[in-house]
């Protein structure tokens, strides 16, 4: 029966992040999102109550692996790896949540009026938190003395575009959807840019490197 009810509620978060991402909360209808989801229109108030509460919902679950792609920064590392890591992230996010994300950016655009005080703070927190990494970075002469905040929204632009205007991507490139290579080749063009702009300085790979360069 569990595994019942997590397949049924997956399948309705899905349903719904694609049908909010295309139609936005006010134009979304539950029947709609039972459909796409091939469930009866009864379990999806069964499972979330209410379609106020499959937002939200959908909404956590962009929240916390947008939260989670900043944990190189919670932790001791050097700027190129920590960046690396977290453009990596978000890169990811993007190819695998685009629709969610686009709910994000949708909510986000609208002044965040379905964001909990919670969720508002550890995000603003986290971003916070990072910032004040990239200043440190600079404090210790690691990478160029850019404006950290204006940095951290240019890795939010860069990589999020893949998600929320992937109409725009496919047009361009002519492709209707990207794959393993073309992230591959995002995620390195956006690393190389913000690693060579900032001026980052390289970090030693081993051990052996590091006592070399002493």
């Amino acid at each position: 029966m569990t595994s019942i009810r997590e397949r049924n509620k997956e399948l309705i978060l899905r349903a719904a992040s694609e049908e909010f991402a295309d139609k936005g909360f006010a134009a979304t209808k539950t029947s709609d999102i039972a459909a796409k989801a091939g469930l009866p229109k009864p379990n999806v108030y069964y499972y979330f109550k209410s379609k106020e509460n499959l937002y939200r919902e959908v909404l956590e679950s962009i929240i916390e692996p947008l939260l989670a792609a900043s944990a190189p920064f919670n932790q001791p590392g050097h700027p190129s790896e920590v960046l690396t890591a977290y453009i990596r992230s978000k890169i990811r996010i993007s190819r695998e949540l685009p629709h969610a994300s686009k709910v994000f950016a949708s909510e986000i655009m609208h002044g965040a009026p379905h964001l909990s005080p919670e969720q508002t703070e550890q995000l603003n927190a986290q971003a916070k938190h990072n910032i004040a990494c990239i200043q440190r970075w600079i404090d210790q002469g690691l990478m160029a003395k850019v404006d950290p905040h204006h940095l951290l929204f240019s890795i939010w632009a860069a990589t999020q575009t893949y998600a929320d205007f992937d109409w725009q991507i496919s047009t361009v490139t002519g492709k209707a959807s990207l794959d393993d290579a073309d992230y591959e080749a995002a995620a390195q063009t956006i690393i190389r840019l913000v690693l060579k702009g900032c001026e980052v300085a390289t970090a030693p790979s081993t051990a052996s490197e590091l006592v070399s360069s002493v």
